[in-house]
């Protein structure tokens, strides 16, 4: 199979990682889970990057948020072979860590990050402070889901977003 690395001539990012979100009791995507790859695939289809990493481990469900993220991709038409499956994050500092570390391992500097609006902020900043050089853009709207759910998610952003703060003062980032 060819090199997903040899689909474009000229990428603007060395890969797109898409940060997960809930799988929901029964195996199923979250609309916001399903949002999120969506927006993954058009960037990847449009010629953003040629490698696809899909972030979240097994976070209140056993089957971990990039299994259930890479079936959609797949079912969206990104070849198996563009995909890179992050499967062990908890939370937004788990995956830019540990992106950080398949980013190290393939030469990749430049990453465009995709998740909600609200999220964005927040990732970029964690990404960032962990010394990637990464972009983000933000997938169009609740794709669905009714406000109450998606404001909570959003009101949330605020205070984890001071609690990112206050722990990257307290603790160094560890080293690669």
């Amino acid at each position: 199979m060819a090199d997903p690395a040899d689909r474009t001539t000229d990428p603007s990012h060395d890969a797109i990682v898409v940060l997960g979100a809930a799988v929901l009791a029964d195996g199923r995507p979250s609309q916001a889970l399903a949002r999120r790859v969506r927006g993954g695939a058009a960037h990847f289809h449009a010629g953003a990057a040629p490698w696809l990493v899909l972030s979240g481990g097994a976070v209140g469900h056993a089957t971990p948020e990039a299994v259930v993220m890479a079936d959609l991709a797949r079912g969206l038409g990104v070849p198996a072979a563009a995909l890179v499956l992050e499967d062990r994050s908890r939370n937004t500092y788990e995956n830019a860590l540990n992106t950080r570390a398949i980013a190290a391992a393939r030469g990749w500097r430049r990453l465009l990050v995709v998740t909600d609006s609200f999220h964005l902020p927040r990732a970029l900043y964690i990404f960032r402070k962990i010394g990637m050089e990464a972009q983000g853009r933000a997938v169009a709207g609740r794709g669905g889901e009714g406000r109450g759910p998606w404001l909570a998610a959003a009101l949330r952003e605020g205070p984890a977003f001071v609690k990112s703060a206050v722990l990257f003062r307290l603790r160094p980032t560890p080293p690669l």
